[in-house]
């Protein structure tokens, strides 16, 4: 693929996996602007204009994307015929400080596409198919209007200039609510699976009623691509709602506000102090709800906990949804520091029971949880949900082996891919040979975040772990295998003080702690049963009920 079409990597995969950077939004003959996040860091903005009239639809675009893109879009322009056919993409700018020109016209059932001191590329191509132009906002705007006329389990085809023709299947279409301050805007969620040759890819299209588009999000890569004005710590996406849910605002002592969301137990006496859980989602779900592959994870699971009987807090991670901070220099120490946080908030409720707080983490949050319970004695109990065992440099490589094992790759490609990963690792840990990594790799690798995630041991901080301890995990996890559960309780029971650990391995489930057939990563797409496992929720209830009832 070439340079101006690289797409952005998740740090954790770093030269692996390329699913599509976009966003799109149409606001009939007006500018809009939208603003890309890396990590809730913004890279860069777009300008989009949309035209939409008898003979057809055409978008344009200029913008600017900073690293690892560096991307100058000096203009772009979509065209597509008044029965939806593709006609034309055109680009004009500056990738990594050369001009590039890019034309792709679309006629006789074939695409070809010319570009800058590049032999023209021709493919056959779907009459139907929509044009997409990785880092290009103005892309999704066809995508958008297409969806609207499209059922569930469908394909939309897409051609990726100058690459190839994929599918994009929906999954699944929800009404949702946009809260912008006190107030409310309607928002239609599509969730579709990129179908990429050696890998499928999960991406939320949000739009407001009237098809305009409003966000698009990348969970696996942390990407975030939303209108300018709705991209505040103000607004947040209502993707799950339940009964008992409370929004509200938790001030930290590290100088910005946590948005957070109480789930009341149905039945809850009026003056009864409620045993309480804190749920944690994993690196690849930023917001409230744990949204993976289409599924609040963390919103349903916090329904289930309230409807046994528990109050359950659910909030955005820092610098994301309607918490404040900067994510970008977070640490996972400094993640723990807002788990306690919230936990101090909960022991000063009235309605709480500060005896009974609990914490509970979700794939690698569970490690944030661990964290946080060795670091506060205050917490009654903390339980993982499909935790990995390993280190953090350990489960990078395991990353990129699974990756690579999906990949058409020479024995020396692979072999050139493995020996920069563990180049990347020995760099970022020793803080030595940085500088002989590619300019795009150093900025990514070289934060914070990623330092803290690769020198972190589950081991090492088991060992201060003085709470109950409930290591649950999904029988059909393949992205972390039921291994690294027998692994964790192991090394619990010998290395750490908790009065008890239990270990749970829930059959018939995936990681996503939904019911699942193979529990492959490809199958996520095609799941008919999308609600959290009662299996699952019954053991964390449980045992929940079991460990607050020994607290005298």
């Amino acid at each position: 693929m070439r340079p101006y079409l690289r797409l952005l990597h998740c740090t954790c995969a770093l030269l692996l996996l390329a699913p599509a950077l976009a966003d799109a939004q149409q606001k009939p003959a007006a500018r809009t602007a939208y603003t890309t996040f890396v990590r809730g860091t913004p890279i860069g903005r777009e300008d989009v204009t949309v035209q939409s009239d008898a003979s057809g639809l055409t978008v344009t675009s200029e913008g600017r994307l900073g690293a690892p893109v560096n991307l100058i879009i000096r203009r772009a322009e979509f065209r597509y015929a008044a029965n939806g056919s593709p006609q034309l993409f055109e680009l004009q700018g500056d990738s990594n400080g050369a001009d590039i020109s890019i034309k792709t016209t679309v006629a006789g059932g074939n695409v070809t596409t010319e570009q800058t001191k590049a032999t023209p590329i021709t493919h056959p191509v779907n009459a139907q198919a929509v044009l997409h132009a990785n880092g290009i906002v103005g892309s999704y705007v066809a995508l958008a209007r297409r969806l609207e006329q499209t059922a569930p389990g469908s394909e939309v085809r897409m051609y990726v200039v100058p690459e190839m023709e994929i599918g994009v299947r929906l999954v699944n279409v929800q009404n949702d609510r946009m809260q912008l301050g006190n107030d409310f805007l309607g928002a239609r969620r599509y969730d579709v699976v990129l179908l990429n040759p050696n890998s499928n890819t999960a991406v939320a299209i949000t739009t407001d009623v009237q098809g305009n588009l409003l966000t698009v999000r990348i969970p696996s890569q942390g990407v975030d691509i939303v209108r300018a004005d709705l991209a505040s710590v103000t607004v947040r996406t209502h993707v799950h709602s339940n009964p008992g849910d409370e929004p509200v605002t938790i001030p930290s002592a590290a100088g910005f506000n946590i948005g957070a969301t109480l789930t009341r137990p149905p039945k809850a006496a009026p003056g009864t102090r409620l045993p309480t859980v804190i749920l944690l989602s994993g690196f690849s779900a930023n917001d409230r709800d744990g949204y993976l592959a289409g599924i609040p994870v963390i919103g349903q699971l916090a329904g289930a906990i309230a409807n046994a009987g528990f109050m359950a807090v659910r909030y955005d991670k820092r610098g994301y949804g309607q918490s404040g901070g900067r994510s970008e220099s977070a640490t996972l120490t400094d993640y723990a520091d807002d788990v306690r946080t919230v936990m101090r908030w909960l022991s000063e409720r009235k309605d709480v029971d500060p005896r009974r707080i609990a914490v509970v983490g979700h794939s690698d949050g569970a490690w944030v949880a661990l964290l946080a319970a060795s670091r506060e004695r205050r917490f009654a109990a903390v339980a993982t949900l499909g935790s990995p065992a390993t280190t953090g440099a350990e489960l990078v490589l395991e990353l990129q082996q699974r990756t690579l094992d999906l990949l058409t790759l020479s024995p020396e490609e692979r072999r050139k891919r493995e020996a920069l990963q563990k180049q990347i690792i020995a760099a970022v840990q020793s803080s030595k040979g940085l500088t002989d990594l590619p300019t795009d790799v150093r900025r990514q690798a070289d934060t914070p975040w990623f330092q803290s995630v690769l020198n972190f041991s589950p081991a090492r901080v088991l060992k201060d772990v003085r709470q109950p301890l409930l290591i649950l995990h999904a029988g059909l996890d393949h992205e972390v295998e039921p291994a690294d559960a027998d692994r964790l309780a192991q090394i619990a029971q010998k290395e750490s003080d908790s009065p008890s650990v239990e270990l749970l391995i829930v059959k018939g489930v995936n990681h996503l702690i939904v019911p699942a057939v193979t529990g492959e990563v490809k199958e996520y797409g095609a799941l008919t049963d999308r609600n959290v496992s009662a299996d699952v929720v019954s053991g964390i209830t449980g045992w929940l009920t079991r460990t607050f009832a020994a607290i005298k």
